[in-house]
């Protein structure tokens, strides 16, 4: 008996996935949890493994289409049966095909209206476009059932605009370089433009910057990150570890930076889940730590860690990217001086880090060398007042100057 391939449930508010890439043509032979296929989502790229051994009978959902939870994407037969290697082509499946029932929408152009002189049309439809002296011809494929026409399909035939053309392009289209390659956006980067771009026009997004001296937190590292690392099985003492404690201890002092928009509420949040930028493979994605407040620097440290390598590997899990209420993202790991990030909806606020660099300052009249950092808040101006935003940045700088203040809780 064959077994269905389903699109598996998928996350958080994730209710589609393209086809990436079939990993097994139709006909091999694949082992129980053997993965088949590869699915990308907005957020990570998935793998779908075999229910059971057997034969991949038949591939349903091509790669690229796009395909919905529970969505069939293929049949595995039993191991001894004959296999029947068998694809369906997006273009050559049939309206009532298994794959577009199942919730399979294959990446093809949809047909526009086709002029069929012969077309039915519904009775009331039919009197009218007799008044009217209009054709089936001239409305095309209807929209009621079986494409038949529709006394709306008439009406809006009749009071469409008329079509003014278009005026002639400034210019001929670019014709391309033989030295240039196009290649079409992954699902992720296309989120993440989305995502960003819808940022920028849903918040009243503005930044507050600052700078901290990293003197005291870099002693303190210099002093213990060999015992810290024995101490806690090869985790390494980084900076990330106090900048995640020091913003946690901000937001309790000023929660609205931890808070969201919802509708015509203001949701407060009384628990801080840190989402921390890391580059991926794909691009940037923002894992998340639960919890924070209640974790020790060495646990951060370590879900740090594992997220930078699983989002190298390409595994971090959806559940790991989901439910953030807080955002930081160091762009001083590639060198960065000063930016301005953008927040992650639905969250409000967002902390940017930024390259450590050896400055002259001065401190009691005397000017000194001290390693210093830019730090940036981008906020959302609708929920976050300035002197919040402002004031939540000056005790992140006096809590990261001065380590003590973590540890007394002040």
């Amino acid at each position: 008996m064959a077994a269905d391939i389903k699109v598996p449930t998928l996350g958080e508010s994730v209710t589609s996935a393209t086809i990436a890439r079939w990993i097994k043509k139709a006909g091999d032979t694949v082992a129980a949890d053997e993965p088949l296929v590869e699915l990308e989502t907005d957020k990570v790229t998935v793998e779908v493994n075999a229910p059971e051994a057997g034969v991949l009978e038949e591939i349903i959902a091509p790669e690229g289409a796009e395909v919905e939870v529970g969505a069939l994407l293929g049949r595995i037969g039993a191991a001894g049966a004959k296999a029947a290697g068998k694809v369906i082509e997006p273009k050559s499946a049939p309206a009532t095909a298994p794959a577009a029932a199942a919730g399979v929408h294959p990446p093809q152009t949809p047909p526009g209206p086709v002029a069929r002189p012969g077309v039915a049309a519904l009775p009331a439809a039919a009197k009218m476009m007799e008044e009217k002296h209009i054709s089936a011809a001239d409305i095309g494929t209807g929209t009621a059932k079986e494409g038949r026409i529709s006394k709306g399909d008439v009406l809006e035939f009749v009071n469409k605009p008329p079509v003014v053309p278009a005026p002639p392009a400034a210019k001929p289209a670019r014709t391309p370089d033989a030295r240039e390659e196009r290649v079409k956006m992954t699902r992720l980067r296309k989120t993440i433009a989305s995502r960003l771009k819808d940022a920028q026009n849903t918040a009243a997004m503005l930044t507050t910057f600052n700078e901290v001296d990293m003197s005291a937190i870099m002693a303190l590292r210099s002093e213990y990150k060999d015992a810290f690392e024995k101490k806690h099985k090869g985790v390494r003492l980084g900076f990330n570890g106090f900048f995640v404690k020091a913003v946690v201890a901000a937001l309790a002092e000023f929660p609205a930076v931890n808070a969201e928009i919802d509708g015509d509420d203001i949701v407060y949040k009384h628990y801080v889940h840190m989402g921390i930028a890391v580059g991926g493979a794909n691009g940037l994605v923002v894992p998340v730590i639960r919890d924070a407040g209640e974790k020790t620097i060495a646990q951060i440290e370590a879900e740090i860690a594992g997220f930078g390598k699983a989002a190298k590997d390409g595994t971090l899990k959806l559940e790991q990217l989901s439910g953030g209420t807080f955002s930081i993202t160091n762009g001083g790991v590639y060198g960065s001086l000063m930016s301005t990030p953008i927040i992650n909806p639905p969250q409000s606020a967002i902390l940017g880090m930024h390259k450590i660099q050896e400055r002259p300052v001065a401190i009691n009249g005397q000017v000194v060398i001290r390693p210093m950092m830019y730090l940036a808040v981008s906020y959302d101006h609708r929920i976050i007042d300035g002197r919040e935003a402002v004031s939540f940045l000056v005790r992140v700088k006096e809590s990261l100057e001065d380590p003590r203040r973590l540890l007394l809780e002040i």
